[in-house]
């Protein structure tokens, strides 16, 4: 593989960054109901549909994109 250009490297570090932030939100949110309200089953239920619809929009997208290329549709 080829030296890594200045853009790519700026990528990764952006995104990098971006994830960080991700993983701290997640922490203080994941904590924060220490004193307040707990999720709801109605919240759970909410939150798997929309984990489970997302990985479906992701994984359909993901075979159309791949059945379009095998079959030279591009």
């Amino acid at each position: 593989m080829g030296k890594a250009g200045f853009g790519t490297i700026v990528a990764l570090v952006i995104l990098i960054g971006v994830l960080m932030l991700a993983i701290v939100f997640m922490a203080i949110g994941w904590n924060a109901p220490e004193g307040g309200e707990k999720m709801s089953v109605g919240g759970w239920i909410a939150m798997t549909l929309g984990i489970v619809a997302t990985l479906a929009l992701g994984i359909g997208l993901m075979t159309l994109m791949f059945y379009s290329h095998r079959s030279g549709r591009d």
